[in-house]
């Protein structure tokens, strides 16, 4: 074995630990957000209604899960892509990823108080709790990023600095926007929650961007 592969290996085993124990809390809080969803228990369908009633009526249940499904998923998505370039770790490095691992635990929270208060006169702190738990999350994910890119001391040697570079930029609107779906919860919480959603799917495709932009600027040989 050359001394490049050895390192290589080496770098594999340094993050495949963090990356294992990473996957296992995203499932984890994954799966808690199917436990909000209740089946109407038979004895509490009132004469004047049906199952399928009672089902239509637990619509905020439904897009409060599936929106924070998607947002997790996307999420983990760009833990793991930043896994593909993150080839080394520290002490301080493991405490990060677990700060953003703590928040995202803690998403199943607000998604439950979202769905049971999104129709009532409390649904602007409901909005509030919910903005506020993605702000956490991307301001810690900057930080590991940011902490991970400083100088490339955790970054794979052969990374593109574009490619760094470009990820850097976009993960830097996300603590200002989500702050500003935070404000937008006081005002109308349904704008708030959507605004949350519009922005994870624009993380779900920061890699490409990142990628594209690179080839285009990347100068012709």
């Amino acid at each position: 074995m050359t001394n490049i592969q050895g390192q290589i290996v080496r770098e594999e085993k340094e993050t495949g630990r963090i990356e294992a124990f990473s996957d296992g809390v995203f499932a984890i809080a994954i799966t808690l957000l199917v436990l909000d969803i209740n089946v109407p228990h038979i004895h509490s369908i009132p004469a004047n209604a049906s199952l399928v009633s009672m089902l239509i009526g637990q619509w905020p249940v439904y897009v409060a899960y599936l929106i924070s499904f998607l947002t997790i998923l996307i999420i983990w998505t760009n833990h793991h892509r930043l896994f593909n370039y993150i080839k080394r770790t520290d002490d301080l490095f493991l405490f990060i990823n677990g700060m953003v691992l703590l928040f995202v635990t803690f998403v199943p929270f607000p998604t439950a108080l979202l769905s049971e208060y999104i129709r009532s006169q409390y649904s602007h702190i409901a909005a509030a709790i919910y903005s506020g738990t993605y702000l956490a999350v991307a301001v810690v994910f900057n930080i590991l990023w940011r902490y991970a890119a400083y100088t490339k001391k955790l970054l794979s040697r052969d990374v593109d600095k574009c490619f760094v570079d470009n990820i850097s930029k976009q993960y830097m609107f996300g603590p200002p926007f989500y702050f500003m779906a935070f404000i937008l919860s006081f005002v109308y919480p349904p704008a708030s929650v959507a605004m949350c959603f519009v922005l994870a799917l624009f993380f779900a495709f920061t890699g490409k961007i990142s990628r594209l932009t690179c080839e285009i600027e990347k100068p012709d040989n």
